[in-house]
């Protein structure tokens, strides 16, 4: 028979552990809102220079670019280095480590530039949650290393973590087709409606995938963002 004592135990393990997912899942949408400091609305990913190019004229074309980078673009290596960076905890040397090695996949200059300043950004924001793994982390670190790490410490799920960070990827690329003149917000939307499997898919694949499957082959989109380095009109700084 179960005492009145077992049952309170229960009862009170139930309550804590919603309430750490819950906190889990503020923090989790916090680090992803628009309104965190990280400065993510100043990129385009080389989006701006294939519009320049024509490669992007509408919402269909901008599905299949997106779809192209979550399937084997910088976002899909992205979402297998923050998948890496979770599981290291806080292992400084590991963080290391996974930090070079996605500094050392940047494509160009700019995307190298992004990554490493929306990382920093991120772990002084993040301060305001206090966790031990923020002072293991090194000076210059990469988004997808940093979110990783930091989300592995505030106990969110790998790959609650990495739906959330490729979600949050697409839809600043969708503001920024907006912002383009690539669709408008309707169609913006219906184009981030249309990849949720597209996001789930590549989220579960990272979340079962290893270092062994970095690599990508979207040569177009790594050129423009390479040839935006020389764009002189310009909205964005990659």
């Amino acid at each position: 028979m179960i005492t009145i004592t077992e049952i309170t135990a229960i009862t009170t393990t139930t309550v804590d552990t919603a309430v750490v997912s819950g906190r889990s899942l503020l923090r989790l949408m916090s680090w992803l809102s628009p309104a965190f400091p990280l400065g993510g609305f100043a990129y385009s990913g080389g989006l701006e220079r294939a519009v320049e190019d024509g490669l992007l004229k509408d919402a269909a074309g901008l599905r299949a670019w997106l779809s192209s980078g979550l399937a084997q673009g910088f976002l899909w290596n992205d979402a297998l280095l923050l998948c890496e960076s979770h599981r290291c905890g806080a292992d400084a040397d590991r963080i290391a480590e996974m930090a070079a090695l996605a500094a050392a996949l940047a494509g160009s200059r700019e995307r190298h530039a992004e990554t490493l300043a929306l990382g920093s950004a991120f772990v002084a924001a993040a301060a305001a949650w206090p966790a031990p793994v923020l002072g293991e982390l090194p000076g210059n670190i990469a988004l997808p290393v940093a979110f990783g790490a930091v989300a592995s410490a505030h106990a969110i799920s790998l790959e609650a973590a990495c739906q959330g960070y490729l979600h949050a990827q697409i839809a600043q690329s969708v503001s920024a087709a907006i912002r383009l003149s690539i669709c408008g917000q309707v169609a913006g939307v219906e184009v981030l409606s249309g990849l949720e499997d597209a996001i789930l898919a590549a989220a579960s694949r990272a979340a079962q995938s290893g270092l062994d499957d970095l690599g990508g082959c979207t040569f177009t989109a790594d050129v423009c963002t390479l040839r935006h380095e020389t764009q002189r009109s310009r909205l964005f700084r990659s």
